[in-house]
Formats: C-alpha cells, structure tokens, sequence
C-alpha cells in the first residue's frame, strides 16, 4: 500500500510540473519552461507522464524552429508509447514523428510516418487525430507539388474538422489551403482562406495561442502582395511578425522577412529587399527550413534580374535547383526553368533557351499543371479554380461552360463541385 502510495505521489508531482512548465511557457519564460520539463523526463519513473512532457517538449521545440530536437524527442517519445503499449500513444507519437519530418521538409519520410498512424486501429481518441494526419501528409505533398493528393488530404482534413467541430485544426486546414492556392495562382482562394482562419480566431480563439492569429495574417499577407495590394499586405505582415516577435517563433519570423522582401521587391525597392532576404535566408539556413530557402533564393533571383544582373541570378538559381532537386519539389524546378528562359533569352544563348523550355514543359506534364477541359496550363496566372470531388482542378469558367457531368482527367462521375 505505501509503495502504491508513493507511485500515485510520483505521479501528482510529475503532473504539477508538466503544468508550472505550462504556465511558464505561455508566459513566454520557453527556457525556464524547458528547464522544468527536461527536470520532468530526467527524474519522473512514470510512462504516462514522461510521455506528456516530451508532447509539450516537441511542441516547444517545433515553435522554436528547433527542428532536429523536435525529431530527437519524438523518437523518444515512441519509444515511451510502445511501453505504455496503448494504441492511441502510439498513433500521437508517430504523427509528432510525421510532423518532425515534414518541418525538416523529409516529405517521403512524412507521408510514409502520416501512412503508419492512419493503418493503426486505435480507440476514438486515435481517430480523433487522423485530421491532423491528414493534413500533415497534405503538406508533404505540397512540399513534393503533387497537388492533387495534397487537396485530398486536405478536403478530408476539413471533414474531420467539421465533424468533429475543432476550429483549431480547420484555422490551421484553411491556412494550408491559402498556401496551396497560392501556388497555383488562384488569388481569390489564397486569401479567401486565410481570412476564414482569421474569422475562425476572432470568432472562437479567445483561449488559443496567438500563433494561429499570426498564421492566418502571414497567409492573407502573402495573398495580398501577390494581388497587389501591398498595404494590405504590410499590414497583415507586420501583425504577424510582431506576435512572431513576442513569442520567439524563429520559424515564422523566416517566413515573415521573406514576405516583407517580396513586398518591397514587388515596389521595386530593391536596397530595401536584400537585407530582408538576407535575413530570412539566415534563420530558414539555421532551422532547417530548405522549402523556405528554394522561396528566398527566387525572391533574390528576380532581384538581381530587376537589376539586370544576370550572372549574379544564375549563381542564385544554381542554389535553388540543388535544393529543389533534393526536396522533389517540383514547382520549384519549373520557376527556376521560367526564370532561366527569361535570362538565356535576353543573353541570345539559344541552346541553354532550348533546354530550359523543354525542362519547363517536362515540369507542368509531370505535375498535370493543365485544365483538363481548355489545355491551358495552370498556375502560369491569376486564374479562379475549381476542384471537383476526385480533387483534379480545372478553371472555374470551363466548369461553368462544360458543365460537370464528369471529370475529364479520372472519368470519374461528378456531379457537383468539391469540399474546397
């Protein structure tokens, strides 16, 4: 009974300090809360708690941008839920062992973690989280610019959402999905979604972290810049980076910088641009962050264009294509080819022309970058888009001409739009 006792007690007093680490960090005191919780794993013989504390570690270290150690602690931590030897630990430690994996930008490694906990059967509590697996496994194929998977796994993220009524996982969905839009060029949805996420803050999020305010201003920052509406942009930009600021998120500090160079780019104000750049590319180098890198080195690309220094952009591309090359991001490539069509073709050397034209269009066929109704390609301009249920995307005005009795890519029956 005394024994009993004591291991009840080891368990109060493990969940004491999980939660002075708690309070400690959401008042912005992250080392003090650190000390606390790594005082926490050294000390406490309980599986369950250990397996709490290296939760809330993981998450610390995710918003730090201290990417490797968020890795290092999710391996520790499925090493705890396979003694605990419940299911539902399992599942929550392989999707912090996804998530690790898709901030170090390890798409495949993400997909195939995101795969594992979606095979496993758990309890409620484990199907509670395949929303967030869902959207971890769109991201990396985001990152990999297989955009149809990416928007399955995002429409069934949102069912998730809906059904289980979270807002923050759909604040979260809708952010994802301004960014995939983004990239196809379909500005009306790119900012569309991250004001519903902001709607979703002001409406529910009076006790959430601040971050997911900070999320939803840079995604509708970036939306903004590329419609033109740079104040608007600076705005949203600026409210992010201070929460950024506030709370030592080192991540989106990066991304912040990035959109406020791209916004001075976009005014031509380039002396003012390069130091942002600059910046940025130093914190991205720092975490880990080699998709962010790919976004920088274009951002100074069209820099050095502007000012017609073309030796000076090429260097910068070559950079950008190793990392494209190693992520398998595809959409990286085919901006990297735009961009050296452009400068072979001011400098009149009609081989390197040739080459990168072909690469271009090896890019949009291996990405299915084409409305599958009119041909034209996609993500080349602003363009209103449409997913139907399969999730293949066309333009809105050959849906709204066509019709859709079917979807020309699949042939699968469709008979009304899709969830996004």
């Amino acid at each position: 009974m005394r024994l009993f006792n004591a291991w009840e007690m080891g368990q109060d007093q493990t969940k004491q300090q999980i939660e002075k680490g708690l309070r400690l960090y959401q008042s912005n005191q992250t080392e003090k809360a650190l000390r606390v919780w790594m005082r926490v794993l050294e000390k406490s013989a309980d599986p369950a708690g250990r397996f709490r504390v290296l939760g809330c570690l993981i998450t610390a270290h995710a918003e730090m941008g201290r990417y490797k150690d968020m890795l290092k602690f999710a391996v520790v931590q499925i090493d705890t839920a396979r003694e605990l030897e419940d299911p539902d630990f399992l599942t929550e430690s392989y999707l912090n062992l996804a998530r690790s994996n898709e901030k170090l930008c390890e798409f495949q490694k993400t997909i195939s973690y995101c795969k594992t906990c979606l095979n496993m059967q758990g309890t409620t509590v484990s199907l509670q989280l395949n929303g967030q697996v869902s959207l971890s496994m769109g991201n990396a194929f985001l990152g990999l610019s297989i955009f149809q998977k990416a928007l399955e796994c995002f429409e069934k993220a949102l069912r998730y959402a809906h059904n289980n009524d979270d807002k923050m996982l759909e604040c979260r969905v809708c952010c994802s999905l301004g960014n995939f839009y983004a990239q196809l060029k379909d500005y009306e949805k790119a900012l569309f979604f991250p004001c519903k996420a902001a709607e979703l803050v002001n409406d529910y999020g009076k006790g959430w972290s601040l971050k997911y305010r900070a999320m939803s201003q840079y995604h509708m920052a970036v939306a903004y810049r590329k419609l033109g509406r740079l104040a608007d942009a600076m705005d949203c930009c600026e409210e992010s980076m201070k929460i950024a600021l506030q709370h030592g998120d080192r991540p989106l500090q990066a991304l912040c910088l990035l959109c406020f160079a791209d916004i001075h780019r976009s005014r031509k104000d380039i002396q003012t641009a390069f130091p942002r750049y600059d910046s940025s590319l130093s914190i991205m180098t720092e975490i880990g962050n080699r998709l962010g890198l790919i976004q920088v080195l274009l951002g100074v690309t069209k820099c050095w264009m502007i000012q017609k220094e073309l030796d000076k952009a090429l260097e910068s591309i070559e950079k950008a294509q190793e990392l494209a090359e190693g992520l398998g991001n595809k959409l990286g490539l085919l901006k990297l080819h735009c961009l050296c069509e452009t400068i072979y073709r001011t400098k009149g050397q009609q081989r390197e022309l040739r080459d990168h034209v072909v690469k271009f269009h090896e890019c949009v066929e291996e990405m299915e970058l084409y409305c599958g109704m009119c041909g034209e390609s996609i993500g080349e301009k602003n363009n209103q888009l449409q997913a139907l249920p399969c999730s293949h995307f066309f333009h809105l005005k050959c849906l709204q001409t066509n019709g859709t009795r079917g979807c020309p890519n699949c042939r699968r029956l469709s008979v009304k739009p899709g969830y996004v």
